[in-house]
């Protein structure tokens, strides 16, 4: 496995000893964790993409998380190929969870794969990913929301919550089985956040409402409902940007820090895009020694909207809400 800094450097033609700024990762939908001294960033791609870095800056190309796309996906959802979007990663009781959704773009019949593993370290004894196959899926003229964009959150009970959604009627939330291999019984679908939607649109069709890339994080005594409104993987024209609400529950209603509900349309802005970034959205939130941060993708405008890795430390206000900190 080559060093990618240094695959970089080799490409361009200078000496490995030369001093460079580390390169920017090309991602999208990232998510960030940490075992032992080793971050592990995981993201949309072949597969499931992942990186590894001593330090946040320097990253190694890991080998993806399916070397074969899942025989289950090919056979469920018409049209997926390999390309697994938006994975979450979490650890309990020694085993980490890998949520992941396959899909194909603009479309509801969608899925929300599970693999585990007990190790990160790929060249660990023990690495090996166990694919649990379809946790949760939607249909075309059954659901009128679509199964992708995982994110697993835990009450103050540990009872393990599913939320995901992207367009259609917006950001869902289901209780899942203790192995998180399914929705617990009774089954209910609770709906956490929304964006108007064109009432004449069918259930195959996204049309506007976009709002998607749900990630919940429990800070003190609430739960902080981040999403991205508008839109992504456009290039130039990707008007992507991070909103936020909270509950004290985890089912909510969360609402913006004007009181409005994000299931009525709310949110309260997080981030957006600038002169630097055409938009930047599909968050997580990690914390690392004391300190969160906010991990997402950006389009970079100095190099032609391409989706690049950025990591950000979080500030809170005096009233609890989020913002991007300031160097």
């Amino acid at each position: 496995m080559k060093n990618f800094a240094l695959a970089i450097l080799l490409a361009a033609g200078l000496p490995a000893g030369a001093q460079t700024l580390p390169p920017a990762i090309p991602i999208h939908d990232p998510v960030l964790t940490r075992q032992g001294d080793t971050y592990y960033l995981f993201g949309t791609g072949n597969g499931i993409t992942v990186w590894s870095s001593p330090d946040r800056q320097h990253w190694t190309a890991e080998p993806p998380v399916f070397a074969t796309p899942p025989a289950w996906a090919q056979h469920d959802v018409p049209g997926f190929k390999d390309h697994i979007w938006a994975p979450d990663i979490s650890y309990h009781d020694g085993q980490y969870s890998l949520f992941y959704s396959v899909s194909t773009f603009g479309k509801n019949r969608s899925a929300i794969g599970l693999a585990t593993n007990k190790t990160l370290d790929s060249k660990a004894k023990d690495f090996k990913w166990v694919d649990h196959g379809a946790v949760l899926e939607s249909v075309p003229g059954r659901d009128m929301w679509n199964t992708i964009d995982p994110n697993l959150v835990r009450d103050d009970k540990g009872t393990p919550w599913l939320t995901f959604g992207s367009f259609w009627n917006g950001i869902k939330l289901v209780q899942l089985r203790p192995d998180l291999t399914g929705p617990a019984e009774p089954q209910q679908w609770r709906t956490l956040a929304r964006r108007p939607r064109n009432a004449a649109l069918t259930d195959s069709l996204p049309g506007d409402g976009a709002i998607e890339g749900p990630f919940v994080f429990r800070r003190g005594d609430y739960y902080y409902l981040f999403v991205s409104f508008d839109y992504c993987c456009r290039g130039p024209q990707s008007t992507y940007k991070m909103m936020v609400g909270r509950a004290r529950a985890v089912t909510g209603p969360y609402l913006d820090e004007a009181g409005t509900a994000m299931e009525q349309g709310g949110g309260t802005l997080v981030l957006q895009g600038d002169a630097d970034w055409y938009g930047v959205g599909h968050n997580a939130v990690a914390t690392f020694d004391k300190v969160d941060y906010l991990i997402f993708h950006g389009y970079d405008a100095h190099d032609r909207g391409r989706p690049k890795l950025r990591i950000e430390p979080l500030a809170w206000s005096p009233t609890g809400w989020p913002t991007v900190r300031k160097p």
